[in-house]
């Protein structure tokens, strides 16, 4: 059985050498439907890393509090989101001091948003010759560090008692940091933000994923909390921030919500006008649109294989024809049905299983170009999706090459020698 399967690996191997262009156009479905699978798979897995990655970063045990919706949203505001009124200070400090399952929690205060932007354009940092425009500017506590794990590349963040005083200190973000002080020595310089002199005590890490993140990321500059409502006493969007005690995120969520509620006047079978979320709650969202995104592609793809499949089966029927001569004498000297069987089964297999090493091909470059067009875009090859591609396409080979198989194996070996 191994040298008959050699044996007609070779001969089918031979075929595709003898017709290179037909047999390319014979399996050219299976090799976009492979490539596409190969493609989205990569998106997918990649995205799919960054996204964790990027959330995981924020700790497993932190909640997003704002008025609107944490996530990713689809569609425009509602008439009611818009009209919600922000959250504030009190909100987190009432957080800290009602909620027994809270460890921490931060405030961020920023210009008001009312669904399709910011009421100011973002500030424009300066130092020296070198200018940074639209930044990630607000002021918080300084509990931000420790709620919303973020990690310090150099120096520190600022204090309580500096926020209590008003002091004018800023943490930049590393694209900043890159920006202004190619050197890496900004921690003691100084620098303009809208007009305001702020020393930098602290420079952030960068935090990790690329995918949600939006532009303004990295060029992040944090400063006290009450430092900025002294310069901008008008802004008052709250975005709030808080941390439980190890496995006690149920509880601390159901607090959360009890006592926002309560502060904000909600009645008992309204919803609530504010969100709470966590990082695992928006992975969660976005692996359900992941898998409606899979679920077209392989949709998409199964199209692809079944035009290939189609392919497979008309350009083996002609091939069976092609050589009827050949079967009779075959069969005449001995060989089984079973033997021609396998022959244009094997044949199709092999043909079709090319095709999905060509579609692997193409669908990984493609993938591995995404990156250079798209910088924010992961991608990653998975190793379970390159088996499956080539398993798939080598099962349509099997598929559609049963009929004309079986119809080279029922020629009459008289009436086939005979034929010309």
């Amino acid at each position: 059985m191994r040298l008959q399967f050699g044996e007609n690996s070779r001969m089918a191997l031979e075929t595709v050498r003898n017709n290179k262009v037909r047999s390319f156009l014979t399996v050219l479905g299976v090799v976009i439907g492979v490539g596409a699978m190969i493609f989205v798979a990569s998106i997918l897995v990649g995205v799919s890393r960054d996204v964790s990655a990027f959330l995981d970063d924020y700790g497993l045990n932190t909640f997003f509090i704002y008025r609107f919706d944490v996530g990713i949203r689809i569609g425009r505001m509602s008439a009611e989101e818009r009209a919600r009124k922000p959250l504030t200070l009190d909100d987190a400090l009432a957080i800290l001091d009602e909620c027994p399952h809270v460890k921490a929690v931060t405030a961020e205060v920023f210009p008001r948003f009312d669904g399709s932007g910011p009421r100011r354009l973002p500030p424009t940092a300066r130092y020296g010759s070198h200018e940074v425009s639209n930044i990630d500017f607000s002021g918080t506590t300084a509990s931000y560090a420790d709620v919303q794990n973020a990690q310090l590349a150099q120096g520190r963040f600022f204090t309580d008692f500096e926020d209590l005083h008003r002091d004018d200190v800023a943490v930049i973000g590393d694209e900043i940091n890159k920006a202004f002080f190619p050197a890496n020595d900004g921690v003691g310089q100084n620098i303009l933000v809208d007009g305001v002199n702020y020393q930098v005590i602290g420079v952030l890490e960068k935090r990790k994923g690329t995918f949600l993140r939006d532009e303004t990321a990295d060029r992040v500059i944090r400063v006290p909390y009450h430092s900025y409502r002294r310069h901008y006493p008008a802004d008052d969007d709250h975005f709030l921030s808080a941390q439980s005690y190890p496995d006690s995120n149920a509880a601390a969520e159901d607090e959360i919500r009890g006592l926002l509620r309560r502060r904000r006047g909600v009645a008992f079978d309204k919803p609530d006008n504010f969100s709470v979320s966590t990082p695992e709650a928006i992975a969660a969202q976005f692996r359900e649109i992941m898998s409606t995104v899979a679920l077209m592609t392989i949709v998409v793809s199964s199209i692809g294989l079944l035009v290939g499949g189609v392919g497979v089966m008309n350009i083996m029927l002609m091939s069976v024809t092609e050589r009827t001569h050949e079967i009779g004498v075959r069969k005449a000297i001995g060989a089984k049905r079973s033997d021609v069987i396998w022959q244009f089964l094997i044949e199709a297999i092999v043909l079709t299983g090319l095709g999905g090493l060509l579609g692997v091909v193409l669908g990984s470059v493609a993938a591995a170009a995404l990156p250079f067009f798209f910088p924010t875009m992961p991608t990653s090859v998975p190793m379970w999706a390159v088996i499956s591609a080539v398993v798939m396409a080598m099962s349509v080979g099997l598929f559609f090459g049963i009929y004309p198989a079986v119809k080279a194996a029922r020629l009459d070996p008289v009436e086939a020698l005979r034929y010309e």
